[in-house]
C-alpha cells in the first residue's frame, strides 16, 4: 500500500473531514448493547484491503501464543459537582494529580474558570459535606485546590468515591447527561489499577466471554498500566507537531508483561496492542527494537509520522475526532493514506464514532 511520503508533516494533513465535529449522529452516546457485537472494520496495511465484521471476530485474526497487550488502568469518579462561596455558582471540577496525601492537596480542571481565584472557597456534596480552598492557577482551567478534610486519606477517597461521577468526555457530554450505567459502561473488564480520569476507550469493546475464549484459544493477555489524562482529549493547536507537548501521565510495566511480550516476539508471534494508550505505553518502555522492559514513572510520548513501531503489528482502535492526537498515532501505525481512506468510508457506512463507538483492527 502506498502512503503519503513523510516530510515536515503538519495537522492539517490529518483532517480526514470537512470539519473538526462529525455529524452527532455518527457520535455513539451509549455502547453497544452486547459490547463485543459492535462493528470491527479490519484494514490490511499490506493490501490495503477493508473488511467489516463485529468486534467478536477479533479472534480469528490471532492465534494460540499470540499476545493481546491491554491497558489495565481503573477510571476513579474524578468529577465533582459543587459550588462557589458567596455566590452559589454551580462549578465542574475534574480530579488530575494527588500533590499531597497528608494535606489532601491536588491539581484539578474547574469549567466554568472564569471567576475562580486564588483564595475562593468550594464547596462539594448535596450536603457541602466537603469543601476545599483554591491555592494556585495553573493553566487557564487548571487550579491547585487543598480538601479542608479531616479525615485520614482512606476515609477521604472513600467520601470523593461517594460523591464523585465519571469523568465521561465532552463527545458524550454534549448528547447528553450522565447516567447511572456509566459507572460500569466507562471501565473496562480487566480494570483493577485505579487512577485514571479518562478510560482506555478501545478496550471497552472486551467481554467475559470474549476473554474467556481467549484463554481457550491460547491467546495470552500482557496487562500494562497507564493512568489516561484528559490531554487525550486537548485539541492540538500547532500546525507543526513536532512542537506539540502531551501533558505526562503515569505508567508502569512489569517484568511479567515484558516476558510475555519479548517471549512472543522472539517466537514471531502476532502482538496485538489494545488501544492508543496501551501503544504510548509500549513505546515509551522499549529499550532495544522489540524489546520491552520493566518501568514505573511517567511519559508524555506523542506519536506522529514518521515513526517506527518498534513491538506491535496489530493495533485496535476506536474511531477518533479529526487532527486528535489519536487519529495521527493511528494514521503512524497505519499509514495516512490508507487511514484517511478507511475513515472516510467509516462515514459513509455509518460507523459509530467517539468513546462508545465501533472499533477498527489495523493489520
Amino acid at each position: 500500500m502506498i502512503n503519503t511520503l513523510y516530510t515536515n508533516i503538519k495537522l492539517s494533513q490529518f483532517k480526514y473531514a470537512n470539519s473538526k465535529d462529525l455529524p452527532k449522529d455518527l457520535i455513539a452516546s451509549r455502547p453497544s448493547k452486547v459490547k463485543d457485537e459492535c462493528r470491527l472494520m479490519v484494514v490490511n496495511r499490506s493490501t490495503g484491503i477493508i473488511e467489516h465484521h463485529q468486534f467478536k471476530d477479533l479472534l480469528t485474526y490471532l492465534g494460540e501464543d499470540d499476545v493481546v497487550v491491554v491497558n489495565n488502568t481503573k477510571v476513579f469518579p474524578a468529577m465533582l459537582h459543587g459550588e462557589k462561596e458567596k455566590t452559589g455558582a454551580r462549578i465542574n471540577v475534574i480530579m488530575l494529580r494527588e500533590l499531597n496525601e497528608e494535606t489532601h492537596l491536588w491539581d484539578v480542571v474547574v469549567d466554568p474558570a472564569r471567576k475562580i481565584r486564588i483564595g475562593n472557597k468550594l464547596y462539594f456534596g448535596n450536603d457541602d459535606s466537603l469543601v476545599a480552598e483554591v491555592i494556585d492557577n495553573t493553566t487557564s482551567r487548571g487550579r491547585t485546590i487543598r480538601f479542608l478534610y479531616d479525615g485520614s486519606h482512606d476515609e477521604f477517597v472513600r467520601h470523593i468515591r461517594s460523591i464523585g461521577h465519571m469523568p465521561l468526555p465532552e463527545d458524550i457530554l454534549k448528547l447528553r447527561e450522565l447516567r447511572r450505567e456509566d459507572s460500569t459502561d466507562y471501565q473496562t473488564i480487566y480494570a483493577h489499577t485505579e487512577g485514571a480520569v479518562a478510560a482506555p476507550i478501545s478496550g471497552l469493546h472486551f467481554t467475559r466471554e470474549m476473554m474467556k475464549r481467549m484463554e481457550v484459544y491460547g491467546i495470552k493477555l500482557a496487562e500494562l498500566t497507564l493512568h489516561c489524562g484528559l490531554g487525550n482529549y486537548r485539541a492540538i493547536e500547532v500546525e507543526d507537531l513536532s512542537k506539540h507537548r502531551m501533558d505526562s501521565e503515569e505508567m508502569h510495566i512489569d517484568e511479567q508483561c515484558c516476558n510475555i511480550i519479548n517471549t512472543a516476539r522472539a517466537a514471531n508471534r502476532h502482538i496485538c496492542c489494545v488501544g492508543t494508550t496501551t501503544m504510548k505505553a509500549i513505546e515509551t518502555a522499549v529499550t532495544m527494537p522489540g524489546q520491552v522492559s520493566p518501568f514505573d514513572g511517567w511519559t508524555n510520548k506523542f506519536i506522529f509520522p514518521p515513526y517506527r513501531f518498534s513491538v506491535a503489528d496489530m493495533m485496535i482502535a476506536n474511531f477518533y475526532p479529526p487532527q486528535s492526537s489519536q487519529f495521527i498515532m493511528v494514521a503512524a501505525f497505519g499509514g495516512l493514506d490508507l487511514m484517511t481512506m478507511a475513515y472516510q468510508l467509516a462515514i459513509k457506512e455509518k460507523y459509530k464514532f467517539g468513546t462508545y463507538g465501533d472499533a477498527m483492527l489495523i493489520l
